[in-house]
């Protein structure tokens, strides 16, 4: 089966080249979007077939098997987060013709007169914060998004930049880019956007303004902390240590149980801000603490729950390859058993003796779940106690 995949922009007027033009009058098959419909519905031939791309996409391409031949328009370049990378996807047998056109990021940068050669690429069209989020603390110079109309628009991205300290990027929004009728574009401070409509579609790119610190280490002291309890939080030495056994830079998904104040993990995403990260806490003071430390901190997409660890349904999480406890309650053999089962091959367990009766119930319990002790290290810190910074495998 061939495709040929035609790349157009939103203006009403399309000029096609006499190679494209050919091509749609030798052909009686089409495809694309409602809105790509509408603008080139004049120049298909008569008595043509369109097949809307709309979901459930395997309708759509069960309709495709009907034919040998489909003409597909599609948005801008169709590699670029496009159709053609779908088809790739649904169809690899396929054969895939490209005639592209530029990007909507491109077009607003050539609105701009921005160079972007150096320019971050997110797409938040119908996919989660995530990447956009690691985008954020990587601190990139330059961040082009593309957005949707639902959760992620420019109001809404405007909004969490502003919640989680980005308040050193400026925001360039185009509206209907391509439209010479409707199109529109500018550069505002965030806080002009929170509450600013914008006609869809759109596309934004970020300017750095200015560097926002990003420590490799951060003191228990700048925290919040639980009633002021300085000895219920992972005192820095001990956490990057502990997060250095982890080995988290190759890693996707981090599991903190015990989080408290959110040291850990905050200091995770920091470091590491490509990591799907989820805490889990016992009391309910957590939430507070960790949301305030994650906005002060700048790192957003940190996952958290709250209640008894051994009570939660886990089984649809992510399934760790690492886990760091912070915190047991004198239950750490019926933990480790519990995440066992769920634990990638070979993923890290970590965990902080400050006892040696906590130092040997943690050795018991993952020799029980076939775990290997690979690293005990000693750590002591002013006037505190010996801790023990321990590391084990997940081998089975």
């Amino acid at each position: 089966m061939k495709f040929f995949v035609i790349g157009i922009d939103d203006n009403q007027e399309q000029y096609f080249i006499p190679e494209i033009t050919d091509l749609i009058n030798s052909h009686s098959v089409f495809s694309g979007g409602a809105r790509h419909h509408e603008i080139v519905k004049r120049f298909l031939p008569e008595d043509y077939c369109w097949i809307d791309i709309k979901v459930p996409l395997t309708d759509v391409f069960g309709q495709y098997g009907a034919y040998e031949e489909v003409v597909v328009f599609a948005s801008g370049d169709p590699l670029f987060f496009g159709f053609a990378n779908t088809i790739q996807r649904m169809m690899p047998a396929a054969e895939v013709f490209l005639y592209p056109y530029f990007n909507s990021l491109q077009l607003l940068a050539h609105r701009l007169l921005l160079p972007y050669q150096d320019m971050h690429i997110v797409s938040l069209t119908g996919r989660p914060w995530h990447k956009f989020d690691e985008a954020l603390i990587m601190g990139y110079d330059k961040i082009g998004v593309l957005t949707d109309n639902k959760e992620h628009t420019p109001q809404s991205i405007a909004q969490r930049m502003l919640r989680y300290g980005y308040n050193n990027y400026v925001m360039s929004v185009g509206e209907l880019l391509g439209n010479r009728e409707q199109e529109k574009y500018s550069t505002y401070n965030l806080k002009d956007i929170e509450n600013r409509p914008f006609s869809f579609p759109n596309n934004i790119i970020l300017q750095k303004t200015n560097t926002r610190p990003r420590p490799f280490g951060i003191s228990e002291s700048e925290f919040n902390l639980l009633d002021g309890r300085v000895k219920m939080i992972t005192k820095m030495p001990v956490r990057l240590l502990s997060l250095s056994l982890l080995d988290l830079r190759g890693k996707s998904t981090f599991w903190d149980i015990g989080f408290c104040t959110g040291s850990v993990s905050v200091e995770a995403k920091m470091q590491f801000p490509h990591l799907h990260i989820f805490a889990f806490e016992k009391r309910a003071e957590g939430i507070k603490l960790i949301e305030t430390n994650m906005q002060k901190f700048g790192t957003p997409g940190i996952e958290y729950y709250t209640g008894d660890f051994l009570d939660m349904n886990i089984s649809d999480l992510s399934r760790p390859d690492a886990v760091f406890i912070g915190g047991h309650g004198g239950k750490m053999k019926e933990i480790v058993s519990k995440i066992k089962p769920v634990l990638n091959t070979n993923a890290s367990l970590v965990f902080n003796a400050v006892s040696d009766e906590s130092r040997l119930i943690f050795i018991e319990a993952i020799q029980e779940n076939c775990f290997t002790l690979e690293q005990d290290i000693e750590i002591k810190i002013d006037d505190f106690n010996t801790i023990h910074v321990m590391k084990g495998n997940n081998n089975i």
